[in-house]
């Protein structure tokens, strides 16, 4: 005879939440070894053509031959003589390449590292879009959507608006130069008309694992609208996060249009209420990330100038402007029908 089994709503909620933080880590690590066993064979696959020195033209006979006899061993291996020409590519491309990015090309998906081959010219772009993939586990349109806006170049001239130096120490702003960026890319909102900020706050909640996807590793979500009660007011932080890594936590506040140094006024006083009312005793202070449609980085270093607590300003774009988008579109049309 089974006996019930009481536990209070919160426990329960506990006990399941762990349960699916463990299956979808689980998840993630297999992924990751049957990714690396795929392009180990691959990568086998490719320096075997490329040693023995076929080449598209007179070995052609040869890979279709071998596309065809492989097929009957492993039908569901994809095995074509396409895909045999790239992994030649993808042999010829990296096994002179650095160790580290060898290793990170080595757990993306095989339709990852096509893109890749396809559209990236430099190993340096080539490792940093394959750590932006596998940190923040983009899809083959993300990664892809990445390359197009050339996130690599962007990454490479951005300038951090920030008074990290001057309010955390020399470790901690040293970490957080690395956890927040100067531009974040929203496009997974479907945004490309202009909306209120309790809409952009609204689908960020939404979609909130993209959200946090796009802001990097260990981030927590904590909540939107945040209420704050000090002297009988009530503050409201667009939306908290903590920082595992930092040990802080990360007020975020949305605004629609051009940086005014007046946000930096009002979180420098949002982050004054939670180090008083909610920071850990063994936490670090709160640190603030204002995000806007734009910014002037002298605006900001002005701002910022005689600001006593660690804020940081970051851009955000939502799409591609409908005419970059619609060329975009046009040019990848071309090149396919090529």
């Amino acid at each position: 005879m089974s006996q019930e089994i009481s536990l209070k709503k919160e426990e329960y909620e506990s006990i399941l939440k762990q349960a699916v933080e463990q299956i979808r880590t689980t998840r993630i690590i297999v992924a990751k070894q049957l990714n690396s066993a795929t392009q180990s064979i691959y990568w086998n696959l490719g320096k075997l053509i490329a040693e023995k020195q076929l080449a598209e033209g007179y070995g052609s006979a040869v890979v279709n031959q071998l596309s065809v006899d492989l097929k009957k061993e492993f039908p569901d291996m994809g095995l074509s003589p396409r895909n045999l020409w790239d992994m030649k590519r993808f042999y010829e491309r990296y096994y002179l390449a650095d160790l580290k990015l060898r290793q990170a090309v080595a757990v993306l998906p095989w339709g990852h590292n096509l893109l890749l081959i396809n559209k990236v010219q430099s190993l340096e772009a080539v490792l940093f879009y394959a750590n932006e993939a596998i940190a923040k586990g983009w899809s083959r349109d993300w990664l892809l959507n990445a390359i197009k806006m050339d996130s690599f170049s962007h990454h490479q001239t951005q300038i951090k608006s920030h008074n990290f130096n001057e309010t955390l120490s020399a470790i901690d702003a040293d970490y957080a130069n690395e956890v927040f960026k100067d531009r974040y890319n929203l496009g997974f909102l479907g945004i490309i008309e202009k909306v209120k900020e309790t809409e952009l706050e609204k689908r960020l909640v939404e979609k909130i694992k993209n959200f946090v996807l796009e802001l990097g590793k260990g981030f927590t979500f904590i909540g939107n609208q945040h209420r704050l009660e000090y002297n009988n007011k009530e503050y409201f932080v667009d939306m908290l996060f903590f920082h595992r890594g930092l040990r802080s936590l990360i007020a975020v506040e949305l605004k629609i249009g051009s940086f005014k140094a007046e946000y930096v006024g009002k979180m420098n006083l949002y982050l004054s209420l939670l180090d008083k009312l909610e920071k850990g005793e063994t936490e670090n202070n709160s640190i603030g990330i204002i995000l806007c449609a734009d910014k002037d980085h002298l605006d900001v270093e002005i701002a910022l100038q005689d600001i006593n607590k660690p804020i940081g300003v970051a851009e955000y774009q939502l799409l591609l402007p409908k005419d970059q988008l619609q060329d975009l579109l046009v040019n990848e049309i071309k090149a396919y029908n090529n």
